[in-house]
């Protein structure tokens, strides 16, 4: 029988509420401690709640929700008190003089998925639903917690059962006319399936993106005004920007929301070759943001420079923006847009072209199945695995057997079977009561 744990389910500080959480067998037990008779399940009761010693803790709305039939799928209470420090601070204390333990991160939802109440991919779906900043984190975690992955898993293992039937039949039929026919006879399953989870994986990428942030690099020479425009489209100093060059030595990330997706713009180092140690290891460290950059944004000082005479250079698709004079011939020319790094003209226009970019990148009709490198990695597997298998010349026992893997690597994303320490890794990331 497992213990019962308790921990807040609100951010720590003063607060109008707080919700305190409790999971396992005693729980109604110690509402019943605290508070007298468990209210009925599913309904809000006020309770006075009160210590070991008869002294009263708050006035608290209390919840019971009697197992399976709850977030964890065993007893579980919640306590919605006053939110003072003071109050919370006296209910936990009165719950661990019970005997109660202090939940870990992601304990709560660790159980849930031990009883089977959310798959893995579910689990990480509320994971990143409590991490969403943005509409698009939202709308993806909840296709996650909806069970969209879990689903398209579950569809896509009962193809590879069908496959794994043709090839077992072969072997374990070996006299019959089947061996010659094998791989025919799985194409019409394989092709498609191969087909489906090589787009799933593509699709992932997208998904990190959403989640983490779409990475946009300011690039260019030192004092190109490269701050001035981090600062402008953050709208706050969040770079020191002087007619000093090379201020800036060290990457300044500043996130941002574009057209509902989370953008992550960096302020790098000025590029140029340099015998300081220092301002070396800055330039290093810009040419290795710019290149994992989704987009870089090039920023050449119309009067005196050139791009071509940096240490790195535009690539297709990035922008470019002539900066500190308004040069016609410039912007005729093609070269980029031009305007003042010391009093930025209204930036609406690029706002609404990054804007572009990054709902160009990262929309879709709707949002993709897996959205984690985890998933990516083992959708991988099972394409590797299934093309193997879908070979012209394939013994059917390796063909069977390379299914059977496939099929195992699909199971792992949703945490049908699973190494410990991924789940470790999966629910270390939650918060505290969650």
């Amino acid at each position: 029988m497992s213990d019962t744990i308790y921990a807040p389910a609100t951010a720590p500080g003063r607060a109008a509420v707080a919700v305190v959480r409790l999971s396992g067998p005693q729980a109604g037990d110690a509402l019943k401690k605290l508070g007298g008779r468990l209210p009925a399940p599913r309904r809000a009761a006020l309770r006075r709640l009160r210590d070991g010693t008869g002294a009263l803790l708050d006035e608290a709305l209390a919840l019971w929700f009697p197992g399976p039939a709850s977030y964890t799928g065993e007893d579980s209470v919640e306590l919605h008190l006053h939110g003072g420090p003071a109050v919370v601070a006296g209910v936990l204390g009165a719950l661990s003089a019970l005997g109660l333990r202090l939940a870990e991160p992601g304990e709560f939802t660790r159980r849930a998925f031990e009883n089977g109440r959310l798959d893995l991919a579910q689990a990480e779906g509320v994971a990143d639903l409590i991490e969403a900043e943005t509409d698009a984190q939202r709308r993806q975690a909840l296709d996650q917690v909806g069970g969209r992955l879990s689903g398209a898993q579950t569809r896509w293992r009962e193809s590879m059962i069908e496959a794994l039937a043709v090839f077992e039949a072969a072997v374990d039929f070996p006299d019959e006319e089947i061996p010659a026919d094998v791989a025919r006879r799985a194409a019409p399953v394989l092709t498609p399936l191969v087909a489906e989870l090589r787009a799933a994986a593509a699709e992932t990428e997208r998904g990190e993106k959403v989640r983490s942030g779409y990475r946009i690099a300011l690039m260019g020479a030192p004092n190109a005004g490269k701050s001035t425009l981090l600062n402008a489209l953050a709208r706050r100093e969040a770079a020191i920007v002087t007619a000093t060059a090379g201020t800036t030595r060290d990457i300044i990330e500043v996130p941002l929301i574009l057209a509902g997706y989370k953008v992550i713009l960096a302020d790098t180092a000025g590029l140029r070759d340099t015998e300081d140690e220092i301002e070396a290891e800055g330039v290093r460290r810009a040419q290795a943001w710019g290149a994992g950059a989704d987009l870089r944004i090039w920023l050449r000082d119309g009067v005196t420079e050139t791009l071509e005479s940096l240490p790195g250079r535009p690539e297709p698709g990035d922008l470019i923006l002539v900066t500190k004079r308004d040069l016609g011939a410039a912007i005729a020319s093609g070269e980029g847009r031009a305007f003042s790094a010391k009093l930025p003209e209204d930036l609406t226009w690029l706002e609404e072209a990054l804007a572009d970019r990054v709902s160009t990148a990262l929309g879709g009709a709707e949002p993709p199945a897996a959205t984690r490198l985890r998933h990516r990695e083992l959708l991988a597997e099972a394409v590797r695995r299934l093309e193997r298998a879908a070979g012209p010349e394939v013994e059917p026992e390796l063909a069977a057997e390379d299914v059977r893997l496939a099929a195992r690597a699909l199971d792992r994303i949703t945490g049908r079977i699973g190494a410990e320490d991924v789940l470790d890794r999966v629910f270390s990331s939650f918060c505290i009561g969650k």
